[in-house]
């Protein structure tokens, strides 16, 4: 059978309330000593009887320990406050950047070209003037990099020319020469009909 917990409640009648108080003080003062010297613990106590007379026991000193209480109590509070302040902080700088993300949105939005109803003549404006900035940007970046890659290219080119040259020579294999333009457009005209050519059409029969 499982007991409930007893209720503490004040004892009514004066004199058994007299002995309790003085029993229960006694030992109280009692584990207090016993817990400064087992422990080596600062300990302080402050006891008032119902008639109003003081009981006090102190390891060390009863005042000492009263301001080290005070100043320990100063150094808590000023913490809990440092705390309060940093995340008061901490809130309003979250706020600001949520505003900040509106804003950024609501403006890529309306690079877009969503969400312009509202906006006015000045405001469209600016949005092309931005659009138009932007393209520029890209394809000044997009020519850089086609010319990047026409270097890279070349550059590739003339590894794998001197690669094959280098094969060529190593088996005695006369290594061809890059033609250029001009010998192009000499060869063109070589394999075209000459001008010297009797072109004229012959009427009869063959000469011997």
């Amino acid at each position: 059978m499982v007991r409930g917990k007893t209720q503490m409640r004040r004892i009514e009648n004066t004199t058994s309330r007299q002995v309790t108080f003085s029993k229960r003080r006694n030992g109280l003062l009692k584990k207090a000593y016993q817990l400064s010297v087992l422990c080596d613990a600062e300990v302080s106590l402050i006891v008032f009887s119902p008639t109003g007379k003081l009981y006090e026991f102190a390891s060390s000193s009863m005042q000492e320990t009263i301001e080290r209480y005070h100043n320990h109590t100063k150094d808590t509070k000023k913490g809990n406050k440092s705390i309060d302040e940093n995340t008061q902080h901490l809130k309003d700088e979250a706020e600001r950047m949520m505003k900040k993300i509106e804003l950024l949105e609501d403006s890529r939005r309306k690079l877009l070209g969503e969400n312009l109803g509202a906006c006015t003549v000045e405001e469209l404006k600016l949005i092309e003037q931005q659009l138009e900035r932007s393209v520029t940007t890209i394809r000044a970046r997009k020519t850089r990099v086609f010319k990047e890659q026409i270097e890279k290219l070349k550059e590739k080119e003339k590894a794998l020319l001197a690669e094959n040259a280098a094969l060529s020579e190593k088996c005695g294999v006369e290594t061809p020469q890059p033609r250029n333009e001009s010998q192009d457009n000499l060869s063109l005209r070589e394999s075209s009909p000459s001008s010297e050519v009797d072109t004229g059409l012959f009427i009869g029969l063959p000469g011997k």
